[in-house]
């Protein structure tokens, strides 16, 4: 199965303010951006992944995130992230009603084209289902079958409102880049020591951040990328 990912990004002024503590206010932004295109690239480097939309309304991150071979869809309804993610999907099945739906976390610097696949492939078992976030408690992957509503319950215990709306919880297995979303400094220090797409890198050798920032490995690394830095 074929999935079309969409991608929640809030525009990037208001992104990632619980890495106050890590990051200053303008570096977070520009570390918001290089998140969501290293999730973005590898997302479209994945063999399971068909096409990428971002729905977003912030300018400099559509025209990067386009840049890398994604759809870009606007925020019409302004509504917050699941409102987003409603509107994304059907926007997307306007153009191919019986297609695949999985809404991915903008977040996933560490992001492996093959560990997405690994998940996408389990999750076509299922009419609904979704990937717990690497902390038990969110959720950062999920997925609706062709002719299925995606119905996203993303936010505050995302894991357990999935749950409670009929998704399937997939079992983490090795999969920790899908898992390992970026809120706060522990987070990103957790995506740093996974490897983590150039962009990130580069951003995150600004911050005094004990140890070097990741690296993915170069044959998992989206085609075309450029070597960390």
């Amino acid at each position: 199965m074929q999935w079309t990912v969409v991608v929640p990004l809030k525009p990037l002024a208001r992104a990632k303010s619980r890495l106050s503590d890590t990051a200053p206010d303008g570096l977070r932004p520009r570390l918001a951006l290089a998140f969501a295109e290293d999730t973005v690239a590898a997302a479209l480097a994945s063999a399971a992944v068909r096409d990428v939309a971002v729905v977003t309304d912030d300018p400099l991150a559509g025209r990067r995130l386009a840049a890398l071979g994604a759809r870009i869809v606007g925020d019409e309804p302004a509504g917050g992230l699941n409102a987003a993610l409603v509107h994304a999907a059907a926007a997307v099945r306007r153009l191919r009603p019986d297609g695949a739906v999985a809404a991915l976390n903008a977040d996933l610097p560490a992001l492996r084209p093959s560990e997405l696949a690994l998940v996408l492939d389990a999750a076509a078992a299922f009419p609904r289902a979704f990937l717990p976030d690497a902390a038990g408690i969110g959720t950062t992957l999920l997925t609706a079958a062709p002719w299925r509503e995606l119905r996203p319950a993303f936010g505050a215990a995302s894991r357990g409102a999935h749950l409670a709306s009929g998704a399937v919880e997939l079992a983490p297995g090795a999969v920790d880049s899908v898992r390992q979303d970026v809120d706060t400094g522990d987070d990103l220090r957790a995506a740093l020591a996974l490897g983590v797409g150039p962009r990130t890198a580069a951003e995150a050798a600004r911050l005094l951040v004990p140890g070097q920032p990741g690296r993915r490995a170069a044959q998992d690394r989206p085609a075309g990328a450029p070597g960390g830095g």
